[in-house]
Order: C-alpha cells, then structure tokens, then sequence
C-alpha cells in the first residue's frame, strides 16, 4: 500500500523577517504522489527524494520489539526545522510511504522496490527512511533494476550480520542472505561490508554464513576515530571493486546512549562522529546510488534523541552528496 506526501511532519519555525537566508527544510520540500506519476527531475538539479518504509513486521517476525512503523514520521519531524544551507540546484521532495498492510511484508518490499526504481529511473537520489531492516531487501529490489550492467557494492552499518535463514519467513534479520541468494541465481557477486559489527550478537552459525560468502566485516572496537584513517583506506579499496554502493545505516549500530529508540539496544556500539566522517567520504566518492536509515523505533526513544541522530545523518549525506 502506498500513501502520497503530506505536510503533517513538516512544520517548525518560521522566521519571516529574515527571507530567503532564514529558511528552514520543512519550507523548501515539495510533495510528491508516486501514484499518480512522476516529472522526471531536471537535468540540472540534484533532487533528493525521502520515501518512508511504515514496517515493523520483519521485526516482529525476528522477535524484536515492535514501533518501527513509526520511524519515517519521526524522521520527518527531525528533519523539519533543519536550516537550509543548500546550493540553489538542490530540490528537496518527500515521496510519501510505502505501508506494511495487514502483516504482508513481501508485498511492501516489492512496493518499496517499486518505488526506488521509479525515483532513480527519473533522475531522483533516493533516501529511504525506515522501518525495521526488512527494509534493505525491498531497496535492493529496486536497486538491482536499475544496476542490471554494474556491479552493486553493499555498505552496512550494523551491530548485525542480518543473514539468518528465511527457510520459514523472511524478517529483519535475513535480507542480505535474501539479496545474496538473488544475486547468486543472477550469477552476480555479494559484495558486502559491514562496518561496527558485534560479535556477542551474531551466533556462529551466522560467521559461517558470512566467510562462506564472503563478507568483509569490522568489528565496532574498531570502528573508532582513531582508525579513521585506515577505516577510509579500507573503503576506498572496497569502493574500488564496485561500480556503485548502496549504503544502509541501522541505528541500533550506535551506542544506546545515543540511539535508545531501536529494537536491539547496544550496549557499545559506535559515536556518530566516526560514522558521519565515513558516510562523508562515501557521498562524496562519485559512487553513493542509494541510502536508507532503518531500525528507529520511536516507541523507545528518549528526547527524540535517535530520531535526531538518524535526521543529523541524512543532513550530513545530503549536505556532502549535493557536491557530486
């Protein structure tokens, strides 16, 4: 099910006397209805376009705590009174939601892939804002239409491997075994990298999973400022393999001190500092396709506090992304 964009979450401050040098986000987005078409962007402009993914069923399905359906919203609500220090060829659209009906979480990913397709087919860099991590398969499936003749890079963000078996269901725990077993039917490779993971909360059997395809992986003890450096080198060996890279950040990779509002809270985790240098590096590297932020649960939250961090993340990648 899809719900076309509405101004309910984008309100704030408006400071009337200052014009053009006083705007704020929630004054320069336009609203778009997929459902009923889409111009095509203009050649000249960077349009950056947020579609939300309104699901916690792969989350409930994966045991978790339910409140994620609720994570496009708070988002929105973050990002609304962000000043605008944008250059003039940037347009800022919210492409409405794709919803998670009555338990049917394949048909919202094959929606959201639906819908991915059609921004990038018309010239739109999508930002999906999430909703449980069941989010990424639903964003490759549209990926991969559009990466048909190159080769698609996978950067996680994530205390988790999320490769479990889908034997009996898919959830939030399996969509990167999903996508690397599309991928292998297609006769293409998994290039996936996961960066901030932790070893208390992966079972072996998903290691196995893991070295059996392959997958590059960091551990969050070293993920830190101090590594910054090697952690870029690292990347930009990575991003050389790859002809584009889409990037996925699941909040519950952060300490719980600032992202309390997810289902799997962490203990540890990484400081936003470190991961807004790499997702810096990433936007501004010529090869980001394609981000979302998954897992917020705004059930959970304190002080919006995750809600803001996810928003400061997708303000630092528009911000460095504009420039390519």
């Amino acid at each position: 099910m899809y719900r076309a964009a509405t101004k309910e979450f984008w309100k704030g401050r408006v400071d009337v006397h200052d014009g053009e040098l006083g705007l704020r986000w929630h004054q320069a987005v336009q609203l778009l209805d997929l459902s009923k078409g889409l111009p095509e962007a203009a050649p000249d402009a960077v349009a950056f376009a947020f579609l939300g993914f309104c699901s916690e069923e792969g989350v409930r399905r994966n045991q978790g705590r339910p409140g994620a359906g609720g994570g496009p919203a708070a988002l929105r609500a973050a990002m609304a009174s962000f000043a605008y220090h944008l250059h003039g060829s940037v347009q800022l659209y919210d492409a409405g939601d794709v919803l998670c009906s009555g338990g049917n979480l394949e048909e919202a990913q094959e929606q959201l892939g639906k819908k991915v397709a059609l921004l990038l087919t018309h010239g739109y860099r999508p930002l999906v804002l999430g909703g449980g991590h069941e989010i990424a398969y639903g964003h490759f499936l549209g990926l991969q239409q559009v990466t048909a003749q190159r080769q698609l890079g996978i950067l996680n963000f994530d205390a988790h491997f999320d490769l479990r078996s889908y034997a009996q269901q898919a959830s939030s725990g399996t969509p990167f075994l999903q996508i690397a077993d599309a991928l292998q039917a297609q006769e293409k490779p998994f290039r996936y990298k996961v960066l901030g993971l932790q070893e208390h909360a992966n079972t072996r059997i998903l290691f196995q999973t893991a070295d059996e395809l392959q997958v590059r992986y960091t551990y969050a003890k070293d993920v830190q400022a101090h590594r910054v450096g090697q952690l870029k080198q690292e990347l930009q060996e990575y991003l050389e393999e790859v002809d584009q890279v889409y990037v996925t950040v699941d909040l519950d990779v952060f300490a719980g001190a600032y992202a309390p509002g997810v289902s799997a809270v962490n203990a540890l985790g990484l400081q936003p500092e470190v991961v807004l240098e790499l997702l810096q590096y990433v936007a501004q590297s010529g090869k980001l396709l394609s981000l979302d932020i998954a897992e917020l649960n705004p059930a959970f939250d304190t002080d919006n506090r995750t809600a803001k961090l996810g928003a400061a993340l997708l303000y630092k990648v528009v911000r460095e992304w504009q420039k390519v």
